[in-house]
């Protein structure tokens, strides 16, 4: 299936948006002696692109990606990834493809550390794509009610000049 101009357009916009999200969370937390975690990064570059002092490791859910996390977000993983482990996460693109997004929201409170910073990215008016599932779209309404727990929250919405109340993506930034 060839993608349309509109649909390769708003994929460019998305991951410039994607790459500059990242290079902020870099700007502000490359520092010797932090943890990021950066979740499901599958073909881009993801935070290794920007982060060089901090220490990076990986989390997907496909057992074939070699992260260094195996692990379903929508599940209590405290065996496995334990409290307050991250200063930094990464999550983006993720959320729409989650099965249950509070649960996942919920496990990557529980893994950040007090004070530390996720930096999330989700599409709102782009087309199902994948990995499949593609489950979820939200409004600013909605992420705020998913981070409710988060002490700040700052949303950027990546807007289509051609339509009004319909952005392409939204950027986020929510302390612990």
């Amino acid at each position: 299936m060839e993608i349309n101009k509109i649909d390769k357009e708003h994929y460019l916009k998305i991951r410039k948006n994607v790459s500059d999200l990242i290079k902020q969370a870099a700007n502000e937390n490359d520092t010797t002696g932090s943890i990021v975690l950066d979740v499901a990064p599958e073909i881009h570059k993801g935070a290794a692109e920007h982060f060089k002092n901090a220490t990076i490791k990986t989390l997907d859910l496909d057992p074939n990606s070699k992260a260094d996390y195996i692990a379903d977000l929508c599940k209590n993983n405290s065996g496995y990834l334990l409290d307050e482990t991250f200063d930094v996460i990464i999550c983006t693109e993720v959320l729409e493809h989650t099965e249950n997004p509070f649960n996942a929201i919920n496990e990557l409170y529980r893994i950040l550390k007090i004070g530390g910073t996720l930096y999330l990215s989700t599409p709102f008016n782009f087309r199902i794509h994948g990995p499949l599932p593609d489950n979820w779209r939200f409004t600013i309404h909605g992420l705020n009610t998913l981070l409710k727990n988060f002490k700040e929250v700052k949303i950027d919405e990546l807007q289509d000049e051609n339509r009004n109340l319909m952005p392409i993506q939204y950027t986020v930034v929510a302390k612990k």
